[in-house]
């Protein structure tokens, strides 16, 4: 194998990791709340996180919900962000957007009365949490 292969390989897969690393961005924001939900949701982020880790914790979660949360958790604890700080609106609310996403599969599976027994905050933010996922009770 020659120098060459190696170079190619390299530029392959940095080139993969860009592609990936499009697409994700996209993704959220697809995924992003609308109108004045992703403020909101960047306000209720606090209390999101503590509602996740008590999620995760539930034993009487199907553990593929607990396993989500737990990614998240760790997603959330990382350094690096999966959008720049420095791009408006996406680099500081990417956190905010992918709990989000998250919470809204955790509330399809496992429910809104698990979430409600979870929830660390005021009624309203909990009203909030229901306008985030696009469920209704």
């Amino acid at each position: 194998m020659t120098g060459s292969f190696w170079w190619d390989l390299a530029i392959g897969v940095a080139a993969a990791l860009v592609v990936a690393w499009a697409v994700l961005v996209v993704a959220l924001v697809v995924v992003r709340p609308r109108g004045g939900l992703l403020r909101e949701a960047l306000r209720l982020l606090p209390d999101v996180l503590r509602l996740v880790r008590r999620l995760a914790a539930d034993r009487t979660l199907p553990r593929g919900v607990r396993t989500r949360l737990w990614l998240l958790l760790a997603y959330l604890a990382l350094p690096v962000d999966l959008v720049p700080d420095f791009i408006p609106v996406l680099g500081h609310a990417d956190d905010a957007i992918i709990a989000t996403a998250v919470l809204r599969s955790v509330v399809r599976r496992a429910g809104l009365d698990a979430v409600r027994a979870h929830w660390p905050g005021t009624g309203d933010g909990f009203e909030a949490v229901v306008r985030l996922t696009g469920l209704r009770r």
